[in-house]
């Protein structure tokens, strides 16, 4: 009798405490999936950032509406691979030692994990698509400790021929038009349809990382035909009158290389007049496909069933000169190169709609993810969680600035109003963006700065790194 009332005993005991436990459990938030969606090469000339800008990207527009827009976010570096590596390492370029494209940056930065194998170890399932890191060497880079599951980046296709009838200009990137006659046969389709399938069937046993990699409006600049119909009169990109002419030495010997892309289009420009024209716009074009794509993903996210649990971040690994300063490409210390889209929605935390204008750096990203998402924190990460802005976006008691690192040296630090650059030769630049914000006219030289230049320069790294030697090509 005694053993019957002992374990009619034990099992109410082992019932309560079940119930507890599932009580506690319901009460305790899950931590929220994350969408990491990263476009290559896009630049702020949309009117996500500027009313009066020609391009339109409805679907970022739609995104910004759910959370916070960083209107004034830069990139960590203006070039793919130490851009993405420096976001998702936490790691400045002058941390690490990567600076360049070629740069193996695994060996750079050693055992310290991507943001991506912090919520692996965390428990999470993490799946990505398209490009995340750097696709040189035809993805040589990806880094496979970083997730469980990924669908690498499609081939480019190429027309027989360059449709811009130069075949003398560049290589074969160095192209644009109505390309492929496919949408199917994109590079971002794909890489959508494979997020958007993830959407929809979350794992059902762990949280979800998905990192959606989107390689337009990178070049060439190829878009299915239904993304061609540029407005008519579409405006084009604001260029100075001898705008080189108050450029320090550094700043010509970082730009020296790069030089050939826009003495070509000047001179494939009077070789075929509007060639210049159809190159604009077909940037424009693989903005809006690119947009779209984006879209059909955040509609898929809409129809999962975490959508009310998601953290969206979304982010350019640099902006993108279209002969601004007499320069096509990134590869450089000013606005139009670092300048990008940042937005981060997250549902229950983010006010919807609201705007942050305090300057951030993508190294935020890194700790802000681990905080917001319940994760330890970095201590060896560079960059500063953003947690408090995403809570209070006009909260500017904390004083913040974005600093941006190309090739060893060279540095640029942008306050609310102020860009300033110092190369590796110690020369400088220095331009007001209340009244300058094209950047014509570099203040540097004039006495009347020296105080404004004396505290920017304290943001500057305080110690630059070897650069790290490149990887072989296989």
């Amino acid at each position: 009798m005694r053993t019957f009332h002992l374990l009619h005993s034990l099992t109410l005991v082992a019932g309560f405490l079940a119930i507890t436990l599932s009580r506690c459990e319901a009460q305790e938030p899950r931590r929220p999936d994350v969408l990491m969606i990263v476009v290559d090469d896009l630049n702020d000339w949309n009117t996500l950032l500027n009313d009066d800008a020609p391009i339109e990207l409805p679907n970022l527009e739609r995104l910004a509406k759910r959370g916070v827009l960083f209107t004034r976010a830069y990139c960590a570096s203006p070039a793919c691979n130490p851009s993405r590596v420096a976001t998702l390492t936490g790691l400045r370029p002058s941390t690490s030692g990567v600076y360049g494209n070629k740069t193996d940056w695994r060996r750079g930065v050693g055992d310290r994990k991507t943001i991506m194998q912090q919520f692996r170890e965390a428990g999470y399932h993490v799946a990505g698509a398209g490009k995340i890191f750097h696709h040189q060497y035809d993805g040589a880079f990806h880094d496979p400790q970083s997730f469980d599951d990924f669908q690498p980046m499609k081939p480019q296709l190429y027309p027989p021929e360059k449709l811009n009838q130069a075949p003398e200009y560049g290589s074969e990137n160095t192209d644009w038009g109505t390309w492929p006659p496919n949408i199917e046969d994109s590079i971002d389709f794909h890489t959508a349809n494979y997020c958007s399938e993830k959407l929809r069937n979350p794992p059902a046993d762990k949280p979800m990382f998905l990192a959606c990699g989107i390689y337009k409006p990178h070049s060439p600049f190829f878009a299915p035909a239904q993304y061609q119909s540029v407005p008519a009169g579409i405006s084009m990109p604001a260029l100075g009158q001898d705008d080189l002419d108050d450029l320090p030495s550094g700043a010509a010997a970082l730009l020296k290389p790069k030089r050939w892309f826009w003495q070509g289009m000047t001179t494939l420009d009077q070789r075929i007049p509007g060639s210049y024209r159809e190159f604009i716009e077909s940037y424009a074009a693989c903005a809006r496909f690119a947009d779209d794509q984006i879209g059909r993903v955040l509609s898929a996210l809409d129809k999962s069933p975490r959508r009310d649990n998601t953290l969206v971040v979304l982010w350019s690994d640099h902006g993108f000169h279209l002969g601004e300063k007499e320069h096509i490409e990134k590869f450089a210390l000013w606005e139009k190169s670092n300048h990008i889209p940042f937005i981060v929605a997250q549902p229950g935390v983010t006010p919807r709609g609201a705007t942050c204008e305090v300057p951030v750096d993508m190294t935020c990203l890194y700790p802000t993810l681990l905080e917001q998402c319940g994760l330890p924190a970095d201590d060896r990460a560079d960059g500063q969680s953003i947690s408090k802005l995403l809570e209070n976006p006009s909260d500017t008691s904390a004083e913040r600035v974005a600093v941006m690192t190309y090739l060893r040296g060279n540095h640029a630090v942008r306050s609310p109003r102020w860009r300033y650059i110092r190369y590796a030769d110690g020369t400088e630049e220095l331009y007001d963006h209340t009244s300058d914000p094209h950047e014509w006219t570099n203040l540097a030289a004039q006495e009347q700065y020296r105080d404004i230049i004396a505290q920017h320069r304290q943001w500057l790294p305080k110690s630059n790194a070897a650069p790290v030697r490149d990887l072989r090509k296989p």
